[in-house]
């Protein structure tokens, strides 16, 4: 995952994020701007056009299947960002890239350089694709969420957007760690507008820390996206199950220059085709 600051200075997401004073965000104008948006909201959702989709396992009918080591899932899709360069989408899917989580949006006023480019590219090579925002922990949930819905297409065939939450120690800009409270609200507040906008419920990338420090127990009806790479989600985080589990930063596939992420989907061929069909937008 890469980040970028608000003040646009370019940073490598493993550590980042910002200082700013909470009393930054004045408080009127905050509830201000929320209203509208919510009420916009309310507007749209009639034009969503389907309903959120299920989530749990019994709904979809998937399976129990577990494996001890990533290499033992069958379906296999990677991340990426402006940093990955030009991507030659048809070479990796001819390479079995099951799917893609491409970068979008961080914060409310930073968009991937080759966001369109990716999300153009990876549907025209027939490979399934979301976008994730980078959460910024300077900004309220319902500006984040403004944000991404100007810039991400509500489109057919689209992978449910992801709200990516990590600890942001060398940001310029903005370092705070909110309490639990407040973070699990805004986000949430978040994950609700995307959900009437786009009729997806939103998943979350969570890394080790920022779950055990704020994560435990919340968001009991929404699917997670776990970083572990030197053991098994199962034995690193806790009480959390994971519907994809990113093992590498370090990977390799076809038709990318360089390093990208690489990440398992917990289940079978079937749970894949299942769980595609549910989650895409139709």
């Amino acid at each position: 995952m890469h980040a970028e600051a608000e003040s646009g200075v370019d940073l490598d997401t493993s550590d980042v994020r910002t200082e700013l004073s909470q009393d930054t965000i004045i408080e009127k104008k905050t509830m201000r701007s929320r209203r509208a948006f919510l009420g916009g909201l309310a507007a749209t959702a009639a034009l969503a056009g389907c309903r959120s989709t299920p989530m749990s396992v019994e709904e979809l009918g998937l399976s129990s299947f577990s494996a001890s080591a990533a290499h033992h899932y069958p379906i296999h899709g990677i991340d990426v960002a402006k940093y990955q360069g030009d991507i030659d989408w048809h070479a990796a899917r001819r390479a079995e890239t099951a799917f893609a989580f491409l970068k979008a949006t961080e914060g409310g006023d930073r968009l991937d350089d080759r966001f369109h480019q990716n999300w153009r590219g990876a549907a025209k090579a027939g490979v399934p694709r979301g976008a994730y925002h980078f959460w910024y922990h300077c900004r309220p949930g319902h500006e984040q969420a403004k944000w991404f819905i100007e810039n991400v297409p509500r489109q057919r065939g689209a992978l449910p957007p992801v709200i990516d939450v990590e600890w942001t120690p060398f940001s310029p800009t903005c370092t705070i760690r909110p309490p639990r409270e407040e973070l699990v609200r805004e986000v949430g507040e978040m994950a609700e507008a995307l959900e009437r906008h786009y009729g997806q419920r939103p998943l979350f990338y969570i890394p080790i820390d920022v779950h055990r420090d704020r994560f435990v127990g919340a968001f009991p009806n929404h699917e997670f996206w776990l970083r572990a790479v030197a053991d098994h989600p199962d034995n690193v985080y806790e009480n959390r199950k994971f519907r994809f589990w990113q093992y590498t930063a370090t990977g390799s596939v076809d038709g990318i220059e360089g390093e990208v992420d690489r990440n398992a989907f917990a289940g079978t061929h079937g749970d894949w085709a299942k769980w595609l069909k549910a989650h895409t937008r139709a």
